[in-house]
């Protein structure tokens, strides 16, 4: 999407402007406090998720509804069939080409999302490593399912052992996406830059929240919200999307919900094959919210901020109060 407000800006360049980056873990309720903040403070919201891009995936990725919007103008989603792959350089430039438009127009930009690694991109620009290639990565991901992370791990330490060190056994994504740059660009991962506090964009203030609630109250939340997926069809919208080109997209067919809908449309749909595929869907999605909990706790950046379910208005009123100081 390009915008036709493409003239000086009206904000004041010697002022940065003002985004909010408003997260937390899935299932937490970051859209509807999106439109709620953005009622209050003559705000636009521009979603900060890498699936909401892709047309008909709704269900599964809690796509805001038109409803829901109540009015609000939205942005970054519907921007590609799901058999075009859209990368988190493209997603980069699209999102800020949204946040400086919604600047101009004199409204604040409320960036929505749990998407720590893209939430990153936005504040410290996109990765220096070469683009995704989605057979290179396929065939590692293969690798990471048939050999498990301990034997690409070994690998890793082997071919760039300073890289190694700074992660775990455990970041799987990390050591794929380490080993894919190696095949790529045939160079050590410790060797390209890292994204720096110098690389935030001096003409933006980010005013950056992480949201949350309790676990176990969470937990909760998460196991209903998976519930009302599959009532509303998230297996008829991923049959339709199969059709339209889902599995010629990595990443989108791998995503939660997704992945796990595929592996169950794939078995015999039996009722035990139906129990496992909702165990491990909602095993999946609280898993995730473990890895947006760790993730963010090494973003310095954001506020941290317990929700309180009777009164969301707290929230507001602490970032309206952080916006005018």
């Amino acid at each position: 999407m390009r915008y036709a407000e493409r003239k000086k800006p009206v904000w004041d360049v010697s002022r940065p402007i003002k985004v909010v980056l408003l997260s937390g873990p899935t299932a937490v309720g970051k859209s509807k406090l999106a439109v709620l903040l953005a009622k209050e403070v003559k705000g636009e919201v521009v979603s900060c998720d890498s699936m909401q891009v892709y047309k008909g995936m709704d269900i599964g990725t809690a796509k805001t509804t038109l409803g829901d919007m109540d009015g609000i103008p939205h942005y970054m989603i519907d921007l590609r069939d799901v058999s075009e792959p859209m990368t988190v350089v493209d997603f980069y430039r699209q999102a800020m080409e949204a946040v400086e438009h919604i600047a101009r127009k004199g409204k604040i930009p409320i960036v929505v999302g749990g998407a720590g690694f893209y939430m990153r991109t936005l504040l410290y620009g996109p990765p220096k490593g070469p683009p995704s290639n989605p057979l290179v990565r396929t065939r590692i991901e293969d690798e990471m399912e048939k050999f498990g992370p301990e034997m690409l791990y070994a690998k890793l330490r082997a071919i760039d052992p300073d890289y190694a060190e700074t992660i775990t056994v455990q970041d799987k994504q990390k050591i794929i996406r380490s080993l894919e740059i190696i095949a790529i660009e045939n160079k050590k991962v410790s060797e390209i830059p890292k994204p720096s506090q110098e690389d935030v964009p001096s003409h933006i203030d980010f005013k950056c929240y992480f949201v949350y609630y309790p676990k176990e109250i969470l937990y909760s939340l998460i196991d209903t919200r998976c519930d009302e997926m599959l009532r509303r069809g998230l297996l008829e919208e991923v049959k339709h999307l199969r059709k339209e080109g889902l599995e010629y997209n990595v990443s989108a067919s791998r995503a939660i919900a997704y992945r796990q809908a595929i592996d169950y449309l794939d078995s015999p749909q039996s009722p035990e094959d139906y129990r496992l595929f909702v165990e491990r869907f909602k095993k999946a999605s609280r898993n995730y919210a473990k890895r947006q909990f760790t993730w963010f706790k090494k973003e310095p950046h954001f506020q941290w901020i317990e929700l309180d379910r009777k009164a969301p208005s707290l929230l507001i009123d602490r970032i309206k109060y952080d916006l005018v100081k």
